[in-house]
Parts: structure tokens; C-alpha cells; sequence
């Protein structure tokens, strides 16, 4: 990624406009611009070609798109795709392309990695990195390839999005805009864990659907789930949401993730009913699939029935969520940053292991090297038993180890030993 230039993708109509001025154009040309790249997605500016040549370079010396193709993909065999993208920065972020007859949501990042460290949340076990700009925020709708199936957005994936406020409400204005993709902020759910003076901006500010991450109606136990009740608590965060009005076409949600055991009896249902009375919201069950190293277990779909029932049959009208993408682990955090650092952490070795160059004429003596895995020792000292010498007199197997630890030839080359 070129950090010398500037990028077009999340400026705004106004902030377009300055930038033809300030190059010396008509400042009709941000209009231009702002139709270029929010209606017909261009990837480069000279695609541009109602903006005269001229500047079109002017334009190209200084910026560029700011867009990019997504590194990786995992595609469920229910049709649901998550996607790494890679950031300005350098780091990466997950996306989940939910089909599902005729609606197609995708599910946004806000932030690489978080800092609420809920639980249940395998991003949270990631750390914080960093809060994505708007630029990054709209490349995973701009740059995905079913970008002209969406139906809905939901800012539900990796990141609070109140923690990244400014760049969350920038995206949502360029997504809600006419110079910008013009959809309806109905279309558009933002979800929280709810932070203190964050959401109530929010809800002044946006129009978008809200979704409130419960998860359980007690506050001590609530604070055990998710370290954010110590902050702003579901209390608190309800009575504030009890100023505004969600009868009509903006909605609000509760999501609520049903572990066994924790969150899952007629206490808390009891709770749920009289914590949310007179609110006008609905609640979705999620199930929850289990993650690595969380102590927490799902329950089954009779346990979920009950608890669904129970809260319809008191007023408080609940679904449960269908889950989507098991087999590619959906859920955000699990494909994720995981992977990408992995293959990063690879090409690192490799480079470390090239500047160290051939292992030499002696190779026995860097059997302690960490470059050199203990499996590949044992496969080498059974080449010597096998051949009855000294392992340092195998002319093959010593060229043949040499050449693999400088990359000259693969592992599987080793096989015809």
C-alpha cells in the first residue's frame, strides 16, 4: 500500500470539493469525484473519464482510490463467506457476507481487534491494534465482490463500534447520502455493548437501526461476561435509550447469546421482562457455538424454545437468530487475524532463515537452531542408521537438508529419502 499518497474512499461530498480546489479544480469535479467512487466503485482514478486528463493526473499525482481486494476467503457450505481484508495500516479485518433468499447482510468491522474483551468474544482474546479510519470501514463494502446484492449492513463484527465513533458515523453518513451509496439508515444496524456519552452522540447524531449487546440482565453478572457493565451499565444504558423513540421505523434490538448455565433461567428472563417494560424493542437469541479456551457451553434448541417462548408470552417479542457459517467459524475473531498472522509470522521465519543463508558444510552443528524442526533431525538420523554411517558422511541427505534450509528445494523433496 502506497502511504505517500492520499486516499479518495471516505472523504465526504465537502471534503471532495477541497480537494479539486485545492488542485486547482472546478469544485463541480468533487461532485464527480464523489459519484465515481460511491456509485460506480472505480478502482483507479483514471477511470475517472468525464474528469479531463489533465487533471485526472493532477489528481493521481497527489491521491488514489484507497481501495482493496480482499487476502483471504472461507465459504461456507450454507453460503455464507467471511473475508479478510487488509487496512491502511497494515493489519486486517474480518467481513461476513450473509445470503439468505432474497437479503444479503454484511457484516462490518469497525476496529483490529477490541478493547472490551467480553468473554465469549474470540477479537477481545486478539487485543486492541487499532480503530479503523472510514476509508477502511467502506473498503469492505466497497471492494466486495457481491457489493451490488447487499441489502443490509450491520457494524457487528470485529470492534465496538462506539470506541471508533467519528469514523462509524462518517461511514454511516456516505452510506446514508445522496452524493454517497443513498440508502436508507434503516438498512444500517450499529450495534454496542454501550459506552458512556458514546451512545447517546450516537443516537443524536444517526438514525441507523440500534442493537445493544445484553447478554444477561444482571449487573454483577453481566460485569463477570462483559467488562464494559463496569463502565456503562445495561441499567444505565436502558434508561437512556427510554428517551428516544423506536416505535416507528427505527428499531432497537437486545442480542443476547444463551450460555448454559450463566444466562439461561427463568431468573433471568424474569429480569430480561422487568429490566425492558414499557422499552418498544425485540430480542434476539443467539446461539453460542463453542470458541478455543472459553469456559462457556451453548444450550440446545429446547432450552432456547423455552426461553424464547417465556419472553414472547410476557411482551417482549424475542426471535432466535439462525446460525450461519458453523463450518468456517463465523462468528468474528476465529478466522481471522489468527490465520493472517500466522502466514505473516511464516514469511518472517523465511526471511530470518535467508539472511542466515546456507547452513553450511557442517550442517550437524545448527541441529538447536529454531529454524530447523526436531522432526526433520529424526528423519535425517534414520537416513544414517538406514545407509550404516555417520550422519555428517550422507553426501545426499547433507545437500538435500542444506538446500531445503536455504528454500532451494521444498519439504516434499525430502520424501525420496
Amino acid at each position: 500500500m502506497n502511504n505517500e499518497k492520499k486516499y479518495l474512499l471516505g472523504l465526504t461530498l465537502a471534503e471532495l470539493k477541497q480537494v479539486a480546489k485545492d488542485l486547482g479544480m472546478p469544485a463541480f469535479t468533487g461532485g464527480q469525484m464523489a459519484k465515481w467512487l460511491y456509485e460506480q466503485h472505480v478502482k483507479s482514478i483514471d477511470e475517472m473519464t468525464n474528469i479531463s486528463k489533465a487533471n485526472r493526473a493532477k489528481l493521481a499525482a497527489e491521491y488514489e482510490i484507497g481501495c482493496f481486494g480482499y487476502s483471504d476467503a472461507q465459504h461456507s457450505v450454507d453460503g455464507t463467506i467471511k473475508y479478510l481484508f487488509p487496512t491502511r495500516s497494515g493489519k486486517f479485518v474480518e467481513t461476513v457476507y450473509i445470503p439468505d433468499k432474497d437479503r444479503a447482510t454484511l457484516c462490518v468491522s469497525s476496529q483490529v481487534g477490541c478493547k472490551m474483551n467480553c468473554l465469549f468474544c474470540q477479537t477481545g482474546k486478539q487485543g486492541f491494534e487499532g480503530s479503523l479510519p472510514a476509508g477502511d470501514i467502506l473498503n469492505q463494502i466497497y471492494s466486495l465482490p457481491e457489493v451490488d446484492k447487499l441489502t443490509n449492513i450491520v457494524f457487528m463484527g470485529q470492534g465496538e463500534p462506539m470506541d471508533n465513533l467519528d469514523n462509524v458515523l462518517r461511514a454511516t453518513e456516505i452510506l446514508t447520502a445522496d452524493y454517497g451509496w443513498a440508502w436508507s439508515p434503516k438498512r444500517i444496524t450499529v450495534s454496542s455493548v454501550g459506552v458512556k456519552n458514546k451512545l447517546k452522540r450516537f443516537l443524536e447524531e444517526s438514525d441507523c437501526h440500534v442493537a445493544i449487546s445484553m447478554h444477561d440482565p444482571i449487573p454483577s453478572e453481566r460485569a463477570e461476561l462483559m467488562p464494559a457493565e463496569r463502565g456503562m451499565g445495561i441499567e444505565q444504558v436502558v434508561e437512556l435509550l427510554r428517551n428516544y423513540d423506536f416505535s416507528h421505523q427505527r428499531r432497537l434490538s437486545f442480542e443476547y447469546i444463551v450460555f448454559k448455565g450463566v444466562n439461561d433461567s427463568m431468573q433471568h428472563a424474569k429480569a430480561i421482562i422487568k429490566l425492558v417494560k414499557g422499552l418498544d424493542c425485540r430480542f434476539n437469541l443467539i446461539r453460542f457455538h463453542q470458541i478455543p479456551d472459553i469456559p462457556l457451553q451453548g444450550v440446545d434448541d429446547e432450552q432456547m424454545e423455552q426461553f424464547r417462548d417465556y419472553l414472547t408470552q410476557h411482551g417482549v417479542f424475542t426471535t432466535i437468530r439462525a446460525s450461519r457459517g458453523q463450518d468456517i467459524y463465523a462468528a468474528c475473531g476465529l478466522l481471522s487475524t489468527s490465520k493472517k498472522i500466522g502466514e505473516i509470522r511464516e514469511h518472517e521465519d523465511e526471511e530470518k532463515m535467508n539472511k542466515k543463508g546456507k547452513v553450511g558444510e557442517n550442517w550437524l552443528e545448527h541441529r538447536d537452531s529454531s529454524y530447523l524442526p526436531a522432526v526433520l533431525w529424526a528423519f535425517f538420523w534414520q537416513v544414517a542408521a538406514r545407509e550404516e554411517e555417520e550422519t555428517e558422511n550422507c553426501p545426499r541427505a547433507q545437500d538435500s537438508l542444506t538446500r531445503w534450509c536455504s528454500r532451494e528445494i521444498p519439504t516434499a523433496s525430502l520424501r525420496r529419502y
